[in-house]
């Protein structure tokens, strides 16, 4: 072997253990950039977590120092600086035991309930979106609010570390619901182009005993050979009924559903 070689091999055996090492004290992006198009979260009304709320009187202590959890999050608004965090935490528990996930539109805050649902405003570039507070943080300094990786990226703050941010508390709004559900409504999960993806998720629904679940084959006159694949629960008849399936449906890790009438 020549010193060329040798010199080679030494070079990227530094590299590889600098990214090592990088990867596993450090945190950041993913290794495998991928397109984000990740929605805003969609405001529900959710009951609190059994975790993450600190304890009967909402008290809670990070690092010796003692936080009370805000007894409601309506009406909050507060202006201070936002950081992000990534994939060292992807796939750990948050503080209310769900499962970070860099790609969902989340966030952590110190003293807002869990969940609750922000609006969070960049004050440089004007971008804005709503994220689901589901732990607890930051605890560096100052900051304000820590956003997933998928959040801070559409707000354009995955470069810059931090931003200046104003946020704001949003609840879900009720009038189209009441007035959809009265019609024979149905709570959509999803909508697919491929149909084995749509009978998969109907499978998912079906072994968590929703009975009602189904997928309905709906074409779109632009692209009469190319059918979408709802995967929908229902007819429901009442908000009380609503609400009981969005519950159970949060205890499987589904979120994002709508209500759509057919």
């Amino acid at each position: 072997m020549n010193i060329f070689s040798k010199l080679l091999i030494i070079v990227m055996s530094i590299v590889l253990l600098s990214s090592c090492f990088s990867n596993f004290f450090g945190d950041g992006p993913p290794r495998i950039m991928k397109n984000i198009t990740t929605k805003n979260a969609i405001p529900r009304s959710e009951p609190l977590s059994k975790y993450g709320n600190g304890d009967e009187k909402g008290y809670y202590e990070v690092r010796g120092k003692r936080y009370k959890v805000m007894p409601s999050a309506r009406g909050y608004k507060a202006k201070g600086i936002a950081s992000w965090y990534g994939t060292k935490f992807h796939g750990r528990y948050t503080s209310n035991r769900e499962i970070y996930n860099i790609y969902a539109m989340t966030a952590a805050h110190k003293t807002l309930p869990l969940p609750s649902y922000v609006e969070v405003r960049n004050l440089t570039n004007n971008k804005t979106i709503i994220v689901r507070v589901n732990d607890r943080g930051p605890f560096i300094d100052d900051r304000l609010i820590d956003l997933s990786y998928a959040a801070a990226l559409k707000l354009d703050i995955v470069k810059n570390g931090t931003a200046q941010v104003e946020i704001r508390t949003v609840t879900e709004k009720n009038d189209d619901l009441d007035k959809n559900i009265d019609e024979d409504a149905y709570i959509q999960i999803g909508a697919f182009e491929k149909k084995e993806n749509a009978y998969d998720y109907l499978a998912l629904l079906k072994d968590n005993k929703f009975n009602s679940a189904n997928v309905r084959k709906e074409y779109n006159w632009l692209k009469p050979l190319s059918p979408t694949y709802k995967v929908q629960i229902g007819p429901i008849k009442n908000k009380k009924q609503h609400n009981e399936l969005l519950s159970r449906l949060r205890k499987i890790g589904v979120y994002q559903t709508k209500i759509v009438t057919n």
